[in-house]
């Protein structure tokens, strides 16, 4: 061959290029998440979701200071519906909504944009899917729930005045939050958490119009506080839809020739799934040792209750820090930087164990700090310091569990770490009950039982993400 140059002219050579798309913002953010200094990016994502722990008070606080204003049976009424509605909120931030995320940010670590892209019409697809079986499930069943949980007459009507309203727009939630998940996966925490900070607000703004009355509104009691919470909601999903159809958005939200595929549904629900039935488990492990603590007497039941209503605050702190833990996670996995995914892990995780052990510490020395909020009694005072005492250093073990729940959520493996979860509630309530029936250990012997329920979650937990394999390269394609 010899060596004379080749010419080619200027047009060919346009002609021939790649065309190249315009640049989308998802290289910078994905580059932190790849390369950023570990604690200090998972500091800087986390810091926007501490709003969502103010936006749930938020709704809890100013629903029943309103309602009270209407009277004992509205407020009695609207709180047998809002544990389910706190439900609906709860399983679809971080429970499937994690399972978004997971599956999105893999996705992006793998350089698979198409995907990414695809998985956000899925998670549609979902949320819709999602909102039907809410609507049609509570709408039918919340008269016989209801009535079960105390309902009667005025109380019964108000209940399901309020329920009827914000299950029927349940799709509300479900939208925004689905698809917030999928603009968390990218790394992205300050949007969802700002457009939930404004549905809080405009809640909170629009509800006492609807449910006194003002100017042309009719009143129109508890269900004013139902719209007032759909019509926010409604409005934020519009927000998130826009945002995920606009060039703006690193994955985008495109209806026009796609089609639903089992592979990426599975690929959200193997996630999804685990997280939904984790915070099933975690509610009903209330519901159960307070039913156990109960068999000495509601002293004993509402010292349980106002000890473990601590454990309500931890878990919000826990997903502020777990839904970054997600996204980082799940990107350099995708990413094929296995040491450093396992770095954030463990890193992630210890923080949050710092944080839910220095509470618990703090709580065992002085627990009048969190128990004289509630009340006064002071049998309740000393069981419930009781509790603090024994369970409050093992809350450490606690944030550990929490956040290697997330962990496993990034690897895409949240079976484990959900079997984790089910062992701590039996063996708290199993132990609990033999230390009670079996061995007359009381009051002690069941927190006891509880405080080594927390120990061995850890323990499995740990166990799960010790035990995630890395891919083959042929399955990492």
């Amino acid at each position: 061959m010899s060596d004379q140059s080749i010419l080619i002219p200027s047009t060919m050579l346009a002609a021939a290029a790649p065309t190249i798309s315009p640049a989308r913002p998802v290289a910078a953010r994905t580059k932190l998440l790849l390369e950023g200094p570990i604690l200090a990016t998972l500091l800087r994502l986390a810091a926007p979701n501490v709003l969502n722990l103010l936006a749930f008070v938020g709704v809890i606080t100013f629903d029943g200071f309103f309602l009270g204003r209407i009277g004992t049976d509205a407020l009695a009424g609207a709180s047998l519906a809002f544990p389910w509605i706190m439900l609906i909120l709860q399983t679809t931030n971080s429970g499937m909504g994690a399972g978004v995320s997971s599956a999105i940010a893999r996705a992006l670590g793998a350089g698979k944009r198409e995907r990414a892209d695809e998985l956000v019409f899925h998670a549609f697809l979902l949320a819709l899917a999602l909102a039907a079986v809410f609507s049609a499930v509570m709408l039918l069943a919340a008269p016989y729930i209801f009535g079960w949980m105390g309902g009667r007459d005025k109380m019964l009507a108000d209940a399901l005045s309020y329920a009827n309203v914000a299950f029927g727009g349940a799709i509300c939630i479900t939208v925004l939050n689905l698809l917030g998940n999928a603009v968390r996966g990218t790394g992205n925490m300050s949007l969802h958490a700002g457009v939930l900070i404004g549905c809080v607000i405009a809640h909170i703004a629009l509800s006492p119009v609807l449910i006194f009355g003002y100017g042309p509104f009719p009143a129109l009691g508890p269900a004013g506080a139902g719209w007032g919470l759909v019509i926010p909601f409604g409005v934020g999903s519009l927000i998130m839809i826009g945002y995920l159809r606009s060039s703006r958005s690193t994955v985008r939200l495109n209806f026009r020739g796609l089609v639903p595929r089992w592979a990426l549904f599975a690929d959200i629900l193997k996630v999804g799934v685990p997280g939904l039935i984790n915070t099933a488990i975690t509610n009903l492990s209330v519901v159960v040792l307070t039913g156990i603590a109960g068999q000495f007497g509601p002293e004993a039941a509402i010292g349980y209750a106002m000890g473990a209503r601590l454990e309500y605050i931890m878990q919000p702190i826990a997903f502020g820090f777990g839904t970054a833990i997600v996204a980082m996670v799940g990107t350099n996995w995708g990413a094929q930087q296995y040491g450093r995914a396992r770095q954030i892990a463990w890193t992630g995780a210890a923080t949050i164990a710092l944080l839910c052990g220095t509470i618990g510490l703090i709580v065992a020395v002085q627990p009048g700090i969190w128990l004289g909020l509630f009340s006064a009694d002071p049998e309740v005072a000393r069981l419930g310091a009781m509790y603090l005492q024994i369970v409050g250093p093992t809350y450490v073990c606690f944030g550990l569990g929490l956040g290697l729940f997330f962990v496993c959520q990034g690897f895409g493996r949240g079976f484990a770490a959900m079997i984790a979860n089910a062992v701590r509630l039996l063996v708290s309530a199993s132990a609990g009950l033999a230390a009670v029936y079996w061995f007359g250990l009381g009051t002690t012997g069941l927190f006891a039982a509880i405080a080594a329920g927390f120990c061995v979650y850890a323990a499995l937990t740990a166990l799960a993400v010790f035990r995630i394999p890395v891919p083959s390269k042929s399955s990492a394609q």
